[in-house]
C-alpha cells in the first residue's frame, strides 16, 4: 500500500468513527469466508458494514479524533463494525452469529464518543429495541395522565351525585300546603321573625320611647 492509499485509508476510517451511530471491534481469527460473509449479510439488516482493518492505520485514526482509550483494542486481528442504524440491533447480531462461530470475539467499541469495553459493548445486545423502549416510555406518561384524569373526574361525579341526593331529600320533606313558588328560607324566616319580636327583652320594650298622649287629654 502506498503512502497515499495510507492517508486515504486513514481519513477513511476517521470518517466511520466520527459518523457511525457506534463502532464495534471484533476478533475474526480462525473465521472462514462462508462465516464472515454470512455476518456481514446478517449485519446489513440494521445498516451494519463489517470491515477487516490494519491495526496501524486504525491507531493513526484513533488518534488523530481523540479516541486514544481505543489503542489497546487494537491488537492482534480486527474487523470493525461500523454502525448507521440501531447500535442494539447491530450487537444482538454481532453476538448471535458469535454463539454460532465462536471464532468472532467481541473486544470492545465506541458508541456516542466513548469508548466502551468488551462487557459493555456485549451488553448492548442484552438491551430492548428502540421500538420497545420508545413504547415504554410513551406509556409511562400516558399511565399518570389516565390517572390524573379519572382523579379529577370522579369528585365532579361525587358532588354531583350528593347535590343530587340533597335535593330529593328537601323536596320530599317540604309541605304539601307550601306555595311552589315561594322560596323556603322566606316561609320560614316570617315565623321567625314573629317570635324574635314576641320574646323581646323587657330592657329593651322599655327602652323604646312611649307614645304621645292623645290631644285634650290630661296628664
Amino acid at each position: 500500500m502506498s503512502k497515499a492509499q495510507k492517508v486515504a485509508a486513514v481519513e477513511h476510517l476517521k470518517v466511520e468513527l466520527r459518523e457511525s451511530e457506534a463502532a464495534l471491534l471484533t476478533s475474526f481469527r480462525g473465521l472462514k469466508v462462508a462465516e464472515m460473509t454470512e455476518l456481514r449479510r446478517s449485519l446489513a439488516a440494521s445498516q451494519t458494514e463489517f470491515k477487516v482493518v490494519k491495526n496501524t492505520l486504525a491507531k493513526i485514526a484513533a488518534k488523530d479524533i481523540g479516541l486514544e482509550d481505543l489503542l489497546p483494542l487494537l491488537e492482534g486481528s480486527t474487523a470493525i463494525a461500523f454502525v448507521k442504524g440501531d447500535p442494539v440491533t447491530a450487537a444482538k447480531g454481532l453476538d448471535e452469529i458469535s454463539r454460532k462461530y465462536p471464532a468472532l470475539v467481541l473486544k470492545g467499541g465506541v458508541l456516542t464518543g466513548r469508548v466502551l469495553s468488551a462487557e459493555r459493548a456485549a451488553a448492548l445486545a442484552n438491551v430492548a429495541p428502540r421500538e420497545v423502549l420508545l413504547a415504554q416510555i410513551a406509556g409511562a406518561f400516558q399511565a399518570p395522565l389516565a390517572k390524573l384524569a379519572a382523579l379529577l373526574q370522579a369528585p365532579v361525579r361525587s358532588l354531583g351525585y350528593a347535590l343530587g341526593a340533597y335535593r330529593d331529600k328537601v323536596t320530599a320533606g317540604a309541605p304539601a300546603t307550601a306555595d311552589p313558588a315561594e322560596p323556603a328560607s322566606e316561609a320560614a324566616g316570617a315565623p321567625a321573625a314573629e317570635a324574635t319580636l314576641a320574646e323581646a327583652s323587657p330592657t329593651e320594650a322599655s327602652a323604646a320611647p312611649a307614645p304621645a298622649p292623645a290631644a285634650g287629654t290630661e296628664v
